[in-house]
C-alpha cells in the first residue's frame, strides 16, 4: 500500500535554529500529533545551513487536505506556533511523494535517535 508523504523544507533566518528546533520539538510537532498527523520525521537537514526539514505521512490526498486545512486554520495553531515561528521562515518548499508503506518505516527507523521509542 502506497503513502503520500510530505516534505517541507524551511529555509531559516540566520542563527535561528536552535529556536526553531526548540519550537518544532515542545510545540509545533506535540501539536501536529494531537491532531491526528502522521510527523514521520523532522529535524535539521546536513545538505545546506539554516534548514529544517519535517516529514509528515498521509493516506490519501483527502486525508492531506482535510487535516491540514483543519491544522492550519485552527486558534490554536495561528496563537500558538505559528505567532512564534513564522517570523524565522522566510520560505518553505513543499513537495508531495507517492511511497511504498515499509520505506515510511524506513525513514522513520532511519531518523530516530539511538535507543529512543517510536513516538508514532
Amino acid at each position: 500500500m502506497k503513502r503520500l508523504i510530505e516534505v517541507r523544507t524551511y529555509r531559516l533566518k540566520p542563527g535561528t535554529l536552535p529556536a526553531f528546533h526548540e519550537a518544532m520539538h515542545t510545540r509545533a510537532v506535540p501539536m501536529l500529533r494531537s491532531k491526528g498527523m502522521d510527523v514521520v520525521t523532522y529535524g535539521r537537514c546536513d545538505h545546506e545551513e539554516e534548514t529544517y526539514h519535517l516529514v509528515r505521512a498521509y493516506e490519501n490526498r483527502e486525508a492531506l487536505e482535510a487535516e491540514q486545512g483543519a491544522f492550519y486554520g485552527s486558534a490554536e495553531w495561528r496563537e500558538g506556533p505559528r505567532s512564534a515561528l513564522v517570523d524565522r521562515i522566510e520560505t518553505y518548499l513543499n513537495t508531495l511523494l507517492w511511497v511504498s508503506r515499509e520505506a515510511v518505516d524506513g525513514m522513520r527507523t532511519l531518523n530516530a535517535p539511538q535507543g529512543a521509542p517510536d513516538t508514532h
